[in-house]
């Protein structure tokens, strides 16, 4: 083993920063003069090098199937576990549901109940976010020789989205339930507590003039009321949110931001409408 003096050492650590900067240089100017030749020799080393990476990736990803093998091992006990608790829930959901069908099926007959005939409905999809008059509004594309009026009760697969308010030969509009005109006679299912949601323009909508004494809790689900003749009663429209500064809003099952196909049901009521839908007339039907 060569020894070198303390002096010899401290000169080849000087020296080895210039000589690693002038090979970075010298390979860079031998690149540019002939990179054919540079190409040539990084394919070469990648070719040696290539056997040894494949054998080291063999036990890597037979480590990382491993790994992912017991993790997806541990998931699926918990998974499981998960699954068992919702099947009993819903076990105790069924036999609730079945003794409500039962209670109501006995009080029907005892009270010669006569069921709701089903309203006629229609499906028309979205074309456009429709602007003018309302902020909250969309366009519907109904066809020729379609049945859609003014007053038809809006949804979608979640619940309540809004109400058409203007109607062409080809198209009709839908205020949404959010839109600041927007009057929702509504109820929640806890109280019973009637009360009117407002739209706001945002995202939800506001309760207000509930009955004193009987103020909507966080989480209480709200169906439409059948006050003023407007909306049938039941339809799903929300959930109750409080926000942080107190107020009471509504956060709707429907996703108005995703709206492609509705369907309008004809309930046969005309009850409050805005002014604005209500003066436009129907447009008359071409013979």
């Amino acid at each position: 083993m060569i020894r070198l003096s303390i002096p010899s050492r401290q000169a080849l650590a000087r020296l080895s920063l210039p000589v690693l900067i002038a090979a970075a240089f010298g390979t860079m100017l031998l690149g540019k003069a002939d990179a054919l030749l540079v190409e040539r020799a990084r394919m070469t080393l990648a070719d040696a090098l290539s056997p040894i990476w494949a054998a080291v990736q063999e036990p890597v990803q037979a480590v990382r199937g491993g790994l992912r093998e017991a993790d997806a091992l541990w998931n699926l006990r918990a998974e499981n576990a998960r699954l068992r608790d919702d099947n009993e829930r819903l076990r105790r959901w069924q036999a609730a549901a079945l003794a409500l069908e039962a209670e109501n099926a006995l009080l029907r007959r005892q009270l010669s109940w006569v069921p709701d005939p089903s309203p006629a409905f229609r499906t028309a999809r979205v074309v456009a976010d429709a602007g003018g008059t309302y902020a909250r509004a969309v366009l519907l594309g109904a066809g020729p020789n379609h049945a859609v009026r003014k007053g038809q009760v809006a949804l979608d697969e979640r619940g309540f989205v809004g109400r058409v308010t203007e109607v062409g030969s080809r198209s009709a509009r839908v205020l949404l339930a959010t839109d600041i005109n927007s009057r929702i006679p509504v109820v929640t299912e806890a109280s019973r507590a009637r009360a009117m949601m407002t739209g706001t323009n945002g995202s939800r909508p506001r309760l207000q003039h509930w009955p004193e004494g009987t103020p909507p809790r966080d989480g209480d689900r709200v169906v439409t009321s059948a006050e003023a003749g407007a909306f049938p009663a039941g339809l799903p429209v929300g959930t109750v949110r409080v926000s942080e500064g107190g107020g009471v809003e509504v956060e709707l099952f429907a996703q108005l931001d995703r709206l492609d196909v509705l369907r309008l049901f004809d309930f046969g009521l005309s009850g409050i409408l805005p002014p604005e839908a209500v003066a436009r007339p129907e447009p008359r039907a071409r013979r």
